[in-house]
């Protein structure tokens, strides 16, 4: 909607002075403040903003966000399909051609002409507070996507980057398998493997291996991955190296992308994509992975929010189902103005709108 003005809310920085919008990463390493927004299929937003100044999602002054009805959301893969979709994957893994692979699928509902995007990213700071928590609003440039992200896809201070994969859900410590612990090691190898392509060798370490983290309603194992830029290497060949983030790809990821490709009907957008800020003159900057998302495309009047579980062999069909209802259901309460701890009994909707296969940053 033009009426809202550009904007961006990420890691405490309140941004605003639209400057300039590139799809250029090199400008990333030029100078100034940049508010980054990357599709999962790799479209990349630079938005260089000339106001900066300290503040929070859930202090932002905002209308009263407009949700849509709890009962419109409709998904791209319902239960059957999803789950025969885990099958499918399982057999790949048979056949030797993946270790894991990321089935998403893509929930939506209609949504007022004057929903503002800021409004609800207010709202999950409030009721479902995250660490990479934020806002992106330029709406001439169809981006306006409010996120609640746990995940740290890359931070970079200097030449020190790290990265944060998650994998493995339950909602308590108890929940968690013998499966996602061996998800999350797959995981760290191939984000090893991404960040070694551009950083000095031996530097790639791994600080932290699968952390349990608490959020709000659901646990996540965590670990992160660390090392140290080569001389030469600077934004545009450490987006090339690492995105899609691996973390909702699967291992190895050219096969696993393949195989998404075959099976998720719709495009997943901001959603499994990177979200964040880049300060090029302090040569700082810090993308979270685009999940626990919502993102509005006024193309079509509809919110948008895309949920997903990792397969490998151990995995129940069932399960990896009931996954994507957990990370979806607290979040689409939110969205939708129910209490927080709403927790529907039916399943999220049983839509399948077309979409594009994924593909990566050049």
């Amino acid at each position: 909607m033009e009426g809202f003005p550009p904007m961006a809310l990420l890691g405490g920085h309140l941004a605003t002075g639209l400057m300039d919008v590139t799809s250029d990463p090199s400008a990333l390493d030029s100078e100034g403040f940049w508010a980054v927004a990357a599709t999962f299929e790799g479209h990349l937003t630079c938005a260089r903003f000339r106001d900066v100044r300290q503040a929070e999602c859930h202090g932002l002054p905002t209308p009263p966000w407009r949700g849509p009805g709890a009962g419109t959301w409709l998904t791209s893969l319902d239960r059957i399909a999803y789950t025969n979709g885990v099958t499918r994957i399982r057999e790949h893994i048979a056949a030797g051609e993946v270790y894991q692979a990321n089935l998403c699928r893509v929930l939506s509902a209609p949504v007022a002409p004057d929903a503002d995007v800021a409004a609800l990213a207010g709202l999950l700071a409030r009721h479902n507070p995250a660490p990479y928590a934020g806002v992106i609003r330029i709406p001439r440039y169809g981006i306006e996507v409010a996120t609640a992200s746990p995940e740290l896809f890359v931070r970079r201070a200097g030449r020190d980057i790290a990265s944060g994969p998650i994998k493995g859900t339950g909602r308590t410590e108890a929940d968690l398998l013998e499966k996602d612990y061996a998800e999350n090691v797959m995981i760290v190898d191939l984000v090893r493997n991404d960040l070694g392509r551009v950083c000095v060798p031996g530097s790639v370490t791994v600080p932290d291996l699968c952390a349990v983290e608490k959020h709000p309603g659901l646990v996540h194992l965590v670990s992160t991955v660390s090392g140290r830029l080569h001389d030469g290497a600077g934004w545009p060949e450490l987006l090339a190296a690492t995105f899609p983030p691996g973390s909702v790809t699967g291992a190895p990821k050219a096969s696993a992308l393949r195989i998404i490709a075959a099976l998720e009907t719709s495009a997943r957008g901001p959603y499994c994509g990177g979200l964040g800020w880049v300060d090029a003159d302090r040569g700082r900057g810090e993308l979270a992975v685009g999940i626990r998302t919502f993102w509005i495309d006024r193309s079509t009047g509809l919110l948008r929010f895309g949920t997903g579980a990792g397969i490998t062999w151990g995995s129940e069909p069932e399960r990896e189902w009931q996954e994507t209802e957990l990370k979806a259901r607290r979040l689409l309460s939110i969205a939708s103005a129910e209490h927080p701890s709403t927790s529907s009994r039916r399943g999220l909707g049983a839509e399948r709108p077309a979409g594009g296969p994924p593909s990566q940053i050049p």
